[in-house]
C-alpha cells in the first residue's frame, strides 16, 4: 500500500516530539494577541504561559482561518509531487478553515484530477482532532491508504468525545462559539461551567457546578457514563489552558474510575486557548456510543 502523509492543523495540540515521530505536518491557524500577529507556528516567540498570563492581565486573542488561497499552495505541491495526503482539520462549526479546503480542492483538481488529497472535518477541536491523529497514524501502520483511513475517520469520529470546564465562558462568547445566553452566569464566583462537543462540532453548555473539584469529577462521570464496565481505553487525553496541577488531579481521577493504558496531558494552543480562556480542562476519550447516542440517552429531554 503506497505510504501518505498525515498534516493537521494547529488546533490539534499535539506535543512537537510526537508530530517528529510520526511524520506529521502542521498547517499554521493564525492567531493575533494584543496586535501582533501570529501565523507560522502554534506559539512562535511567546510560550504557552507567557500567552496566558497576557489573557489573565486583559491582553486579547484573534485567531483566524487558513483561507482557500493558502490551501490552493499546499494542495498543489503535494499534488505536484504525488504524495498521497490526508488533512486532519479543525471542526467545520467552529471555523471556515475546513470549507476553505474544499473550495480549494475543487480548484486544485481542475488542475491535477487525479490527486488524492481528502480532507476531514474532525468535528472536534484541541486534542479531540489530536486523538483522531493518533488513531489515523495507527490506520496508517496497519497498511490503509489515505482514502481508505479519510473513510475510516469519518465514522470513528462521533466516538471521540471531548467535555470541558472552563473558569469563564465569556471568552466562548466573545469568540462567538457559545450564546450570550448561555454565557449569562459563566463568571459567577465558584460556578464552573461545562461544555460538551455536539455531532455536528458545534458546543453546548451541559451544566454548571459549584467548585473546581465537583467539575472535574463531572468530566470523569461523563466519561463513565459513555463506556461498558468492561471497557479498556487506550489511550485519553487532557488538554488544559496553564492550569497543569488542575489537568493531573483529573488524570489521577480518570486512573481511580476506568481501565485506561496511558493518558496524556498536554497544554492547549493559541487557537483554542483564545477561546476557552485560562483555566480550562478538557478531557478526550474515544466512547462505545456516538454522540448522537450519549445526546439522546443523556440530554434528549433537555
Amino acid at each position: 500500500m503506497k505510504p501518505f502523509t498525515i498534516v493537521i492543523d494547529t488546533s490539534c495540540d499535539l506535543p512537537q516530539e510526537y508530530l517528529d515521530k510520526h511524520g506529521i505536518e502542521v498547517l499554521p491557524i493564525p492567531f493575533m494577541l494584543d496586535g501582533v500577529d501570529h501565523n507560522m507556528g502554534s506559539w512562535q516567540d511567546i510560550t504557552g504561559k507567557e500567552f496566558y498570563n497576557s489573557l489573565r492581565n486583559g491582553g486579547v486573542a484573534k485567531t483566524s482561518q487558513i483561507n482557500p488561497d493558502a490551501f490552493v499552495k499546499v494542495f498543489t505541491e503535494y499534488a505536484e509531487m504525488g504524495k498521497d495526503t490526508l488533512f486532519i482539520l479543525l471542526s467545520g462549526s467552529l471555523s471556515a478553515t475546513y470549507q476553505s479546503s474544499l473550495i480549494a480542492l475543487a480548484e486544485v483538481k481542475e488542475t491535477y484530477p487525479d490527486c488524492n488529497i481528502y480532507p476531514v472535518d474532525s468535528v472536534s477541536a484541541t486534542s479531540l482532532t489530536g486523538l483522531l491523529t493518533i488513531l489515523a497514524v495507527h490506520k496508517r501502520e496497519e497498511g490503509l491508504s489515505a482514502e481508505e483511513t479519510a473513510a475510516w475517520l469519518n465514522e470513528k469520529k462521533q466516538r471521540v468525545f471531548g467535555v470541558v470546564t472552563v473558569d469563564d465562558l465569556m471568552y466562548l462568547h466573545r469568540g462567538g462559539r457559545l450564546s450570550k445566553l448561555s454565557a449569562v452566569g459563566g463568571s459567577i464566583l465558584g460556578i464552573k461551567p461545562i461544555v460538551g462537543i455536539l455531532p455536528d462540532g458545534s458546543l453546548e453548555l451541559k451544566d454548571k457546578v459549584r467548585g473546581r473539584e465537583a467539575a472535574l469529577r463531572f468530566l470523569v462521570s461523563q466519561l463513565t457514563r459513555s463506556i461498558s464496565l468492561e471497557s479498556v481505553l487506550d489511550t485519553v487525553l487532557i488538554s488544559h489552558s496553564d492550569c497543569e496541577d488542575d489537568a493531573s488531579k483529573l488524570a489521577e481521577m480518570v486512573k481511580d474510575a476506568v481501565n485506561v493504558r496511558q493518558i496524556d496531558i498536554v497544554m492547549m494552543g493559541p487557537v483554542i486557548g483564545a477561546h476557552v480562556g485560562p483555566g480550562a480542562v478538557t478531557l478526550i476519550f474515544e466512547a462505545d456510543m456516538t454522540r448522537e447516542e450519549f445526546e439522546k440517552r443523556f440530554y434528549a429531554a433537555k
